[in-house]
């Protein structure tokens, strides 16, 4: 999948460092503590056991450096019968944000989702983050549902 300036594709073997890279800054964007043990436990879930989607986004110049990600996982609407794909993680380097990479990364995103049959993509976000809410504002609609959080260590 290419744009003029930037080609996404699948998370291959060899992007494991890059891929920590960026999966470690969008934790502390968010202000996540991650480990290696984390890491590992993420990128199996992708290369070993294929329970999430990931795709990078690259300069398409050739140069091979990735500068932002996103992971994807499809999950069950029962109450309509049908399969969707859920965004759990989007990030693009903040250098390279408005260069058009997360338009090259949401590309991917339709072309997963329409190989997959899904009619929709769901994501969340920070309520502050601003500039994320933006850009979605103008690619997606903006449900009406809240998002409640049972906290299974507290029951």
């Amino acid at each position: 999948m290419a744009s003029a300036d930037w080609t996404t594709r699948r998370a291959e073997p060899r992007d494991r460092d890059a891929w920590q890279r960026l999966f470690t800054a969008y934790c502390n964007f968010y202000e996540r503590e991650v480990t290696g043990e984390h890491l590992d436990r993420v990128w199996s879930w992708i290369h070993d056991e294929g329970l999430v989607d990931a795709f990078v986004v690259e300069s398409a110049d050739g140069d091979g450096q990735p500068v932002g990600i996103a992971h994807l996982r499809s999950w069950v609407r029962s109450l309509r019968g049908e399969m969707a794909g859920y965004l759990d993680d989007l990030f693009v380097e903040p250098d390279h944000r408005g260069s058009g990479a997360v338009d090259a990364l949401f590309e991917a995103i339709r072309e997963l989702g329409a190989e997959r049959g899904w009619n929709i993509v769901r994501w969340t976000t920070a309520d502050d983050n601003y500039r994320a809410r933006g850009y979605y504002d103008r690619v997606a609609s903006r449900t009406g549902w809240l998002t409640y959080e049972l906290t299974l260590s507290d029951v």
